[in-house]
């Protein structure tokens, strides 16, 4: 049986640092990054809102979407951001 798996994304702010990961359990990763738990990038940055993410039925395939949109340009992650959430909000809460 495979292991489902998210591709997400995470911002200090509107239009701020963003980055772009993947997991295999979406809430507490975010949690992870929301409250610094791993050192590194997003803990750095402060890049605690969840503002985007897409789940994929294999982690693989979410793998391989994450090596896809780490490869675009900003502006068309930042489009793709606002495709699922126009204004930026905090998607962690709407988790669970």
């Amino acid at each position: 049986m495979n292991k489902v798996g998210y591709v997400y994304i995470m911002a200090s702010r509107r239009n701020g640092t963003i980055y772009i990961g993947v997991t295999s359990d979406l809430a507490a990763r975010a949690y992870q990054h929301r409250n610094g738990v791993i050192d590194g990038f997003t803990k750095t940055y402060g890049c605690k809102l969840l503002v985007w993410y897409e789940g994929h039925d294999d982690l693989d395939d979410a793998r391989l979407r994450e090596r896809q949109l780490k490869k675009w340009n900003r502006q068309w992650k930042l489009s793709e951001i606002e495709r699922m959430n126009p204004d930026w909000n905090d998607l962690f809460e709407s988790l669970f």
